[in-house]
This record gives C-alpha cells, sequence and structure tokens, in this order.
C-alpha cells in the first residue's frame, strides 16, 4: 500500500475529486504537442551539425590531399634525382674515345636497364648518334607508348673539352608505378600530366573523367620533370548528408514521432480517466483503512517503515509523521529488549517470520507496556516483485492478563494440592525420625562416656561416636529444615560459596563413592560470586543428584563410572548474568525418552525400591530460592541434571515478585521459573 495516499478532508466525503483539480488535469492535457515541436526542433539541430561535419570533413580531406601530394612529389623528385646521379656518374666514368660497342658493355647501363632506363644513347659533339643500347621489350610503357621522359649528361674528353651527350630514356608511368605507395593508390587515382593537361602517365588507368577542384589536386615537379604536374584525385566521392541516409531516417523519425504524439495524446487522456478513478477509489480505501480496528504497516526491503494507518498509531501511540521513514530500531521497541527485538526484526526481513504469526511485546508512547500478535506477509507490487512486507497488529494485552492470571490461578492449586502432599509425609517423616535420631544421638553420647570413664580410650572410637552424634544432629537439622520449607516457611537464606557447599555434599558422599569406585570430576569456574541461598537444602540437592548418578552408573563397568560436577555463569542473555548453574552429568543410560516433567513428578521413581520424592523435593528447593531445575542429555553420554541460582546481591524479578505476594510461596509462581537461563 502506497504510504502517500490522499487524505479526504473531514467535512466532505472522500468520492468525488474536486473540480479544482479536473480543471488543472484538464490543462495539463494541452500540452501533448510539446514532444512534436522538441522532435522538430531535433531534427533541424541533426541537420546542421551534419551540414557542419561535411564542411569540415572536406576540409579536412583537401588538407590530407595535399600532404599526400607534397610527398608523393617529393618522393618522385628524389627518385629522378637519383636516376640522374646514376647517369652523371656514368658520364664521368665513360670514355669517348672508346668504340661504341663499350657502351653496351658499361654495369651502370645494365644496371639502369634493369631498375628504370628504357634506353642509352651516346651522341657526339657533332649532334650524331654514336650507340643506343635497345630499349627493353617486355618493359610495360602504360596505356600511352611512346610517352616517355629524358635524362641527359654531357661527356668530356681528357682535357675536360665536351664531345657529347649521353641521353637516358625512361617511362613515367613505369616510375609512377614504383614510386606510389600502395595506401596512395588504394585511396587516389595518380596520374601525369603536361601544362596542357594532357596525361602522360595513368599507370592506375584512371581515365580522364573530369572530377571536382575540392577532390583534385595537381603539383608541379619542377626541375626533376620539366613541364610536367603530379595529379591526384580520390578514387570516392563522399556524397553529402542529404543524399545518404540520414535523410531518410531523419523523415522516418518525424514520421514516427507524429504517430507516437497522436498515441501520446490518446493516453493521456486515459491516464487522466484512471487518475480520477484511482483517486476515487484511494479515497474509499482510506476512510475503509481508518475503520479498521487493526493495526496495518508496511516496510519495504530495508526494513523502514513506508506505511501505517490510524488503527496502528493509535496502538503504539505514535503520528505517521514520527513513523514514516523509520528505520531500525522503532520508537516502539522496549529499551530492555533491544537486542532480541533487532534479531526478530532481522529474522522477518529475511522471510523467517511464522506463518502462524507471534507474540512480540511493545512500548507506547507513553511508556505503558502491550502485547502483541503479528501476521507478517510478502508485499508484492504490480509487477509480481516482493519490495517489502505487509504486517497485520493485533492487540492481546488484556487477553495475555486474563491468560496469565487463569494460569497463575491453576499453577497455585496444583502447588498448594503438591505441597500439602508433601508437608504431610514430612510430617510423618519427622515424627518417624526425630526418636531414631534422638536415641541415636543419646546413645552416641553415652558410649562416649563410658569410654572416657574406663580410662585411657580408644581415641578412634571416641572419635567415631563424636562423629556418630553429629552425623545424628546433622540428620535431625536437616529433616527440621525440610519440614519448614515443606510447611511454607522461607528458607533460611545465607551468602554462600556454591563450591564449597557441592564439595561439602559429595564429601558426606565420599564412602559410597569409593565403594561404587566412582570418580567424580570438577569443573568450576575461577572468580564465580557468591549465592544467596540455604547451605543446608542446597547441599541435600547436591547430594541427592550425584547419589541418583552413582545409582544410575551401579551395572557400567567401574572404569567407565565418572561424574562430572561443573559450576559456572547461567547464560549469556542480560537476564542470566545474575545466576550460576550447576550441572551434574554422569555415564548412565540417560533420561530415556522421559522430560523433566515427568521425572520430577511425585511418587514417580524409576528405582525399584525409591520413593520417588528426591527429585520433586530437589525441584521445590531450588525454585524456592527463585532457580530453575532441568534435566536434559549429558555431555559422557548419560544424564545431566541442571539448577541455577541467583548471584548474591542481585535484584530479580523473581524478588519482586515475591515482595509483591508475600503469601504464597515462591515456588508457586512458574512464570519465574521459565524466566530463569537454563
Amino acid at each position: 500500500m502506497a504510504p502517500d495516499l490522499p487524505q479526504p478532508p473531514d467535512s466532505a466525503p472522500p468520492m468525488p475529486v474536486p473540480r479544482a483539480w479536473a480543471r488543472r488535469l484538464a490543462r495539463r492535457g494541452t500540452w501533448w504537442w510539446v514532444p512534436l515541436v522538441l522532435s522538430g526542433l531535433f531534427t533541424v539541430s541533426v541537420a546542421a551539425w551534419l551540414q557542419h561535419s561535411d564542411s569540415v570533413d572536406l576540409e579536412a580531406r583537401q588538407r590530407q590531399l595535399i600532404t599526400d601530394s607534397l610527398s608523393l612529389e617529393s618522393q618522385i623528385s628524389e627518385r629522378v634525382a637519383q636516376e640522374q646521379l646514376q647517369l652523371d656518374t656514368l658520364a664521368r666514368n665513360f670514355d669517348p674515345a672508346q668504340p661504341p660497342a663499350a657502351l653496351a658493355q658499361q654495369e651502370a647501363v645494365t644496371d639502369g636497364l634493369a631498375r628504370l632506363w628504357q634506353s642509352v644513347s651516346w651522341v657526339d659533339g657533332d649532334t650524331r648518334l654514336r650507340a643506343v643500347v635497345p630499349e627493353r621489350a617486355d618493359l610495360v610503357v602504360g596505356d600511352h607508348p611512346g610517352i616517355s621522359a629524358h635524362l641527359s649528361a654531357p661527356l668530356h674528353d681528357a682535357a675536360g673539352n665536351e664531345v657529347g651527350h649521353l641521353v637516358v630514356r625512361y617511362s613515367p608511368s613505369a616510375l609512377l608505378s614504383e614510386t606510389v605507395p600502395w595506401w596512395v593508390a588504394h585511396e587516389y587515382d595518380v596520374r601525369l600530366v603536361d601544362g596542357f593537361g594532357q596525361v602522360i602517365a595513368d599507370p592506375l588507368h584512371a581515365g580522364l573523367a573530369d572530377v571536382s577542384p575540392a577532390d583534385s589536386h595537381r603539383h608541379s615537379l619542377e626541375p626533376a620533370m620539366p613541364d610536367t604536374y603530379l595529379e591526384l584525385s580520390f578514387k570516392e566521392v563522399p556524397k553529402v548528408w542529404w543524399q545518404s541516409l540520414p535523410i531518410v531516417l531523419m523523415v522516418v523519425f518525424l514520421a514516427m514521432v507524429g504517430a507516437a504524439t497522436a498515441l501520446l495524446r490518446w493516453q493521456m487522456n486515459e491516464v487522466l480517466r484512471t487518475e480520477a478513478a484511482l483517486r476515487t477509489e484511494a479515497a474509499w480505501r482510506q476512510a475503509m483503512e481508518d475503520s479498521l480496528t487493526v493495526g496495518l504497516r508496511a516496510r519495504d526491503a530495508d526494513g523502514r517503515l513506508v506505511y501505517v494507518n490510524r488503527a496502528f498509531c493509535d496502538l503504539v501511540g505514535f503520528g505517521p509523521d514520527e513513523l514514516i521513514g523509520r528505520d531500525a530500531p522503532m520508537p516502539y521497541w522496549p529499551p530492555d529488549a533491544m537486542a532480541d527485538s533487532l534479531s526478530r526484526h532481522l529474522r522477518n526481513m529475511a522471510g523467517g517470520a511464522p506463518r502462524e504469526g507471534y507474540e512480540a511485546r511493545w512500548v507506547r508512547k507513553d511508556g505503558q507496556a502491550i502485547e502483541v500478535m503479528i501476521f507478517e506477509a510478502p508485499l508484492v507490487d504490480a509487477g509480481g516483485r516482493q519490495i517489502g512486507w505487509m504486517g497485520s497488529i493485533l492487540d492481546i494485552t488484556e487477553r495475555k492478563r486474563l491468560e496469565e492470571r487463569e494460569r497463575r490461578r491453576t499453577e497455585a492449586v496444583a502447588h498448594q494440592a503438591r505441597l500439602t502432599m508433601l508437608g504431610e509425609v514430612a510430617s510423618a517423616l519427622a515424627h518417624q525420625l526425630n526418636q531414631p535420631l534422638t536415641s541415636i544421638t543419646g546413645y552416641a553420647a553415652g558410649v562416649r562416656r563410658l569410654l572416657e570413664r574406663a580410662g585411657q580410650p580408644d581415641a578412634r572410637i571416641v572419635d567415631a561416636m563424636s562423629r556418630l552424634g553429629d552425623q545424628a544432629a546433622e540428620a535431625g537439622r536437616i529433616v527440621k529444615r525440610i519440614r519448614e520449607f515443606l510447611t511454607r516457611r522461607a528458607p533460611q537464606r545465607e551468602t554462600m560459596d556454591l563450591g564449597e557447599a557441592a564439595h561439602r555434599a559429595a564429601g558426606l558422599l565420599g564412602r559410597e563413592l569409593r565403594r561404587l569406585q566412582v570418580q567424580v570430576e570438577w569443573a568450576v569456574a575461577p572468580g564465580l560470586p557468591p549465592v544467596d541461598a540455604d547451605p543446608v537444602l542446597i547441599e541435600q540437592v547436591v547430594l541427592n543428584l550425584v547419589r541418583n548418578a552413582c545409582d544410575e552408573m551401579a551395572g557400567q563397568p567401574p572404569a567407565q563410572r565418572r561424574v562430572r560436577v561443573t559450576i559456572a555463569r547461567a547464560g549469556a542473555s542480560a537476564a542470566g548474568e545474575g545466576f550460576l548453574r550447576l550441572d551434574v552429568d554422569d555415564c548412565g543410560p540417560g533420561l530415556r525418552g522421559l522430560t523433566v516433567e515427568q521425572l520430577v513428578a511425585p511418587f514417580y521413581s524409576t528405582k525399584p525400591e525409591g520413593m520417588g520424592m528426591g527429585l520433586a523435593i530437589c525441584r521445590s528447593i531450588v525454585e524456592a530460592h527463585h532457580g530453575a531445575f532441568d534435566a536434559s542429555a549429558g555431555a559422557l553420554g548419560g544424564a545431566r541434571f541442571s539448577f541455577t541460582l541467583p548471584v548474591a546481591g542481585g535484584t530479580s524479578a523473581f524478588e519482586a515478585a515475591g515482595d509483591a505476594e508475600p503469601d504464597e510461596h515462591p515456588a508457586a509462581t512458574p512464570t519465574d521459573a521459565r524466566e530463569v537461563p537454563r
């Protein structure tokens, strides 16, 4: 849903579109011709640019033509100068006194004929032809045979007098064929012409077609070749832009723009009509959303709020201007659970929100905590692409309050029944055990006095009698504490070291551990703080758990009987930093598929001779200390029984609850037990 839907006025129904809007839309619809005009201006601009581009290209071609002509003229002149130099060298070295046949025997003559010369003539001082080296019959002279050029060098006798000339005839066509580079011949038609325009050499067979002065250039070859000009002309003359494809493209473009403009005008009229219908529908939808009691919020793919309805704003107490565009963390998240809220937010953005919805705790703007049920669904655009998430939020604060009240009442009744039953059992046990324990204490004291009167008694027997009396007295105190605990009296708490209490409890079982060959391993983290607890009751819990572990390992080989006691801080969450956790692991058969609720049920036992009250009393003692009792699979392959106790000096939610309801037993609050880290 779009967050920028128009808000209808309170004094008017949202259905009709105002007339001012209609007039504005109508005025906007008269601008349909703007694209056509802009397209015409664009076409004119392109034509002007093409014309300018043609002019620039023509100037560049002319400059390139002149540059190539000068370069080729320089090469031709250099070649003619080299041939003249060869002829001058031949004339200086030739002896006019030799017979005419000696001319053909000159090495320079042979090289020249092989190179470019067609013939070499010897003319004496009286202009008589003395000798002629015949012209090569297989030399191709071009389209105009007989048109040739000449080079001349004077002959001198031994006294330095001029006695004749050597005349070389060569073919200008052959000169061009050997001098013109391939890339020049590929791009230009190259000819040699005289002052009257007659073609002297045309090795590329360009003919005498008329070319534009702008596409050709003529350069004189004086003094290398008198009355001879080098003419270069382009083989391909480019067409002007209006004679090529661009003019066709412009016409087609203008035609297409005209058709598109007509379609655009029709489309704009359709859009205006659709906009009016959509505005009416949006106003209707906004009115319906405002009437909902379910909070709606929309978030984009990055988690930012893009839409909230009125019910959502009423639920959290923030206005739309305070919520739209906000990213995590949200202002309605609880400050004490910001990390959990952010983790849940990231999970939902990744698509991991439960389909059946999930519960969360929010805080209104005024600080009031509320319980909500949230249902997340993908937010999909018209193209079927997911662009975010849509959430529906229900206020379940009152329902949760009623459920909590009913649950507390049910738990209180169940716990009261359990305490009543355990109290009766404890009273019976205390009544039955007090007399034997008193008798044991009296008999131990009497035996010790008799031994003292007998004179020089055995110190070991006296010490044994003293210990017997102390153990009996300790048993009496234990029975008294358990009875007081089960008759709804608070435990006698004091600051204690949990590790020392656990070692004392294990020490009471020293003889039994040695008899059963059970090895006890300790893993106590250093620097642990003390806890607030009743040492006698906590020792009984540890003693009971260790004894149960020994009983479970009775069928194991002696080498495999191990019990590990681990004490460390509980959990890494904020709620668990004020607790210590004690784990008792064994190598026995494990829990056999039983849950902790089944194991701690009164009168349920896995031992044939067991009464089924040990774990039930242990759990009651732990919960009375605001802790939690748990059972799971252990690291040694057997079972693990664990409990947590609050650190001394810490203020917890359990103590607050106990202060608020002093007439109830602390263990009667199962919610507290769930909140303690396990």
